[in-house]
């Protein structure tokens, strides 16, 4: 398994994951080799960046990282096409580049100066069929209206298989950006597959959604809890876990409700047609249906009723204390 990561931050992540996950890989000469000398892979073109990614990877317990200097976007990628089984990104968004200096095979993916989409075009370059992506991309690459949008995701959808999109809550990247964001999951099989697409609604992540991102749960107990509310009190504050758990399940196949969940919930899955039907716009809100509570009014009548005796408990009033100032 190798990983690709645009961002130099997620190989730490994803070292610390195996080393408590994947004990066995440190018992066995050969899979040591390879977490050492080529399970990790990160390009940049900054080079202060590269020295700290570096670094940090030797305090982390790898030795020999592929950590090297790169334009992803400029250079052509003969010598990386489809050479990775795993893609975690958080490239850089909303920016644009002259068409003369991006990479030609990129260009022929989808005809585009944007950065985020040309980010998806490399990633898609560089994995090996049956290899994955989980790459957070800003909001407007799920319903943005121009031809490379609409483009790149018919590619996902119908050549590829789009597994699910997560839409995140804006600010999760405050104070540095507080564009709202949504994680796509896909698997590269240059043959199309997607006969559903799971969609989440993520409402929080654990941290408030301001400029200071403090953490909304605390280890602290202020006396008994009853744990229905409790893992309710917990949810409405992180829906992270239960995004980890129902993907799970629905990877599991499990009979377990995941599969047959209405779209006014949470998470839902939607038909490839249906996705097909909207032009492969892929914003939740497309999608998911918005069950309004029926509320009972009074009759206008029994209000009027009402305003009218509390005009006469007022005017008493008045007349009282009007009564005792004499």
């Amino acid at each position: 398994m190798i990983r690709h990561v645009a961002l130099l931050d997620f190989l730490v992540a994803a070292g610390e994951y195996l080393r408590e996950h994947h004990k066995e890989i440190f018992t066995d000469g050969k899979l040591r080799h390879h977490f050492n000398e080529k399970l990790f892979n990160g390009f940049d073109f900054d080079s202060t960046m590269l020295r700290i990614g570096s670094m940090n990877m030797l305090l982390h317990g790898v030795e020999n990282p592929n950590i090297r200097y790169k334009d992803s976007l400029a250079e052509e990628h003969a010598g990386d096409e489809e050479q990775y089984t795993l893609v975690l990104a958080n490239p850089p968004f909303a920016g644009s580049l002259d068409y003369e200096n991006t990479a030609k095979d990129l260009q022929r993916v989808v005809k585009t100066k944007k950065t985020e989409l040309l980010f998806l075009a490399l990633f898609l370059r560089l994995l090996k069929p049956g290899g994955r992506g989980a790459v957070i991309v800003p909001e407007g690459v799920l319903f943005g209206s121009s031809n490379a949008h609409k483009t790149l995701r018919k590619i996902l959808v119908e050549e590829q298989k789009l597994d699910a999109v997560i839409s995140l809550p804006g600010g999760v990247f405050k104070p540095y950006a507080g564009v709202s964001t949504a994680i796509l999951v896909f698997t590269k099989t240059n043959s199309g597959g997607a006969d559903h697409v799971w969609f989440y609604d993520v409402d929080a992540d654990g941290w408030s959604l301001d400029d200071k991102r403090t953490p909304l749960l605390s280890d602290e107990k202020l006396g008994p809890v009853p744990s229905a509310t409790l893992a309710a009190e917990e949810h409405a504050k992180n829906n992270l876990p239960d995004v980890l758990a129902r993907w799970r399940s629905l990877q599991a196949a499990k009979r377990n409700g995941e599969l047959t969940r209405k779209r006014s919930e949470q998470s839902f899955r939607v038909p490839k047609a249906d996705i097909a039907a909207q032009g492969y716009d892929l914003s939740l809100n497309r999608y998911k249906e918005v069950v309004y509570e029926e509320v009972a009014h009074r009759p206008p009548v029994e209000t009027l009723k009402s305003l009218s005796q509390l005009e006469a408990e007022i005017q008493q009033g008045m007349k009282e204390l009007e009564t005792m100032l004499r």
